[in-house]
């Protein structure tokens, strides 16, 4: 499975950016999808995910109400909406996905088997 994340940019404060994640294969549809960022200096934390049917999400306190997370399956492709974008939001943000068949939604990073390349998120107060 290949990831392409795209969608990233600069922003100010209170902006809005959706980013997008399209993915290579036939079994996109049966895997639960993750968001995640790193931001300079610092770790790589969990975001968002989905499971595979889009129909159970979950989300990091610090994005919980302002962020969408959501899938096409028809088009292998996930999303994240990003609305209300405060600078701590700043980050490489990267796709993944859990190789397990239908497995259920996991913010740890090792639950996921592929990742993408990361585009970057810039907000400025």
């Amino acid at each position: 499975v290949q990831l392409q994340a795209s969608g990233g940019g600069l922003v100010q404060a209170g902006g809005s950016l959706r980013l997008s994640c399209t993915a290579s294969g036939r079994t996109f549809s049966s895997y639960a999808m993750g968001w995640f960022r790193q931001a300079p200096g610092k770790e790589r934390e969990f975001v968002a995910a989905i499971n595979w049917s889009g129909g159970s999400t979950y989300y990091a306190d610090s994005v919980k109400g302002r962020f969408t997370i959501s899938r096409d399956n028809a088009k292998n492709t996930v999303y994240v909406q990003m609305n209300n974008l405060k600078p701590e939001d700043t980050a490489v943000y990267y796709c993944a996905a859990d190789g397990r068949f239908r497995g259920a939604v996991a913010r740890t990073r090792d639950k996921y088997d592929y990742w993408g390349q990361g585009t970057q998120v810039t907000v400025s107060s």
